[in-house]
């Protein structure tokens, strides 16, 4: 699976739209950003552009009223100045649209329109929020120029010429240096949830390898028994060839031995249809494990240092079938290998149970360990294999932390 078409099957964003700029929500929206359509504006959207609206409508009004007070202004330039308020409070709306268009042509007009003041501190932060650096970068420029111009041109009657010109300009730096902290702080939130998809893709990809591994050891594994079976079948089928007069008895008893090899693999192969992969035989002729040697299995593990008791009530355990016993050998096999990893130094309780007619338990726990354990890379997937193996046999799998914090595998297999 390539990283485009892992990145497609990703879930889309599932949050509380309203609460959210439709912008961010496009961004974290895998399947929206794709298709390249625009984004919708959602509640907060409209409560936000509403509020810029009419703040830059009651900073016109408050321009307008100082242009009313102001002497030696030509009533043409008054009434002009605030067509251009006008205009500007209507081109709020476009500020999502087209953020840098918007903000540029407030250079000029912000420059020739007292009014229009607050519409360019508007856009001047919708620019930041929305495009990268450098268009904020020659925007603000452009406005920070022209400001000493400005005030030489309107001199402010309640501050004095460098007074003005500070405040302005360290108004212009606040709204730019705003607009960039919600901006990084917004490709924070999508950054972190391209790092959670990825980590997503690849935990998925890592289960599946499992999965496959898994399916292919038991493909390996069940190769030597059915090859034992069919060599039986190959062996008897030759002797009442090559021998047609041999006693009544001994063909009876090679054609009991034909069938019941012959019922055995087909069991087998039923097992193991759909599992067997590509791939080679190198570890055939291999003794396969089975229920018995589960002695021998806590044996080991004892005296590797482990702490391991064996409760196995298993009525007539010779007569468990080879691929039942081979996966409740493993299934421990894999549970103490786990136990000896994440709880060094804690008691193992393994307990087997079961008859035939009825179904094979096998439960393993081990209490939480002693002090703090260094985690294990990989943790996870042996249990991943053994959940298929049991699937596989026909049972099922569980496992899980126990109330006094410990750990817990518990299996179910058919015996029939």
């Amino acid at each position: 699976m390539t990283d485009d078409k892992a990145a497609s099957t990703a879930p889309v964003y599932t949050g509380p739209r309203w609460f959210f700029p439709s912008a961010l929500i496009h961004e974290l929206d895998h399947d929206a950003s794709r298709s390249g359509r625009r984004p919708r504006r959602t509640a907060r959207d409209w409560v936000v552009d509403f509020s810029c609206f009419f703040l830059a409508v009651l900073i016109g009004l408050l321009g307008a009223e100082a242009l009313r007070d102001s002497t030696g202004l030509p009533h043409a330039v008054a009434v002009l100045d605030q067509v251009f308020g006008a205009l500007s409070c209507a081109a709020v709306w476009l500020r999502r649209r087209r953020p840098f268009g918007l903000a540029a042509a407030m250079v000029p007009v912000g420059f020739l329109s007292e009014t229009s003041g607050g519409v360019a501190i508007i856009a001047l932060f919708t620019l930041a929020v929305h495009r990268p650096f450098r268009y904020v970068a020659w925007v603000a420029g452009a406005q920070l120029a022209l400001t000493p111009l400005y005030f030489w041109w309107r001199p402010d009657p309640d501050l004095p010429y460098a007074a003005a010109v500070v405040l302005l300009v360290v108004l212009t730096v606040a709204t730019v240096g705003w607009g960039m902290f919600v901006r990084s702080k917004r490709q924070l939130m999508v950054s972190l949830r391209d790092r959670a998809r990825r980590a997503e893709t690849e935990a998925r990809l890592r289960a599946e390898q499992a999965q496959r591994l898994a399916r292919e050891a038991i493909a390996r594994e069940m190769h030597d028994v059915l090859a034992h079976r069919l060599t039986l079948l190959s062996v008897h089928a030759g002797a009442l060839e090559f021998r047609p007069d041999a006693p009544r008895d001994e063909i009876a008893r090679a054609a009991g031995v034909i069938r019941e090899s012959a019922h055995e693999a087909l069991q087998d192969l039923r097992e193991i249809i759909g599992v067997l992969r590509a791939g080679d035989s190198e570890d055939a002729g291999r003794p396969q494990p089975t229920l018995a040697a589960l002695d021998t299995l806590v044996a080991e593990s004892r005296q590797a240092g482990m702490k391991v008791t064996l409760d196995q009530r298993v009525t007539s355990a010779a007569s468990v079938p080879a691929s039942v016993g081979r996966t409740a050998y493993r299934i421990v096999q894999e549970a103490l290998t786990n136990a000896r990893k994440h709880a060094p130094g804690a008691e193992v309780r393994v307990a087997v149970a079961g008859g035939p007619g009825e179904d094979l338990t096998v439960r393993v726990r081990n209490p939480p360990p002693e002090g703090d354990v260094p985690p294990v890379p990989g943790a996870g997937q042996g249990l991943i294999g053994l959940r298929e193996r049991a699937t596989l046999a026909g049972g099922s799998l569980e496992h899980g932390r126990t109330r006094e914090g410990g750990f817990e595998v518990r299996a179910r297999l058919p015996w029939r």
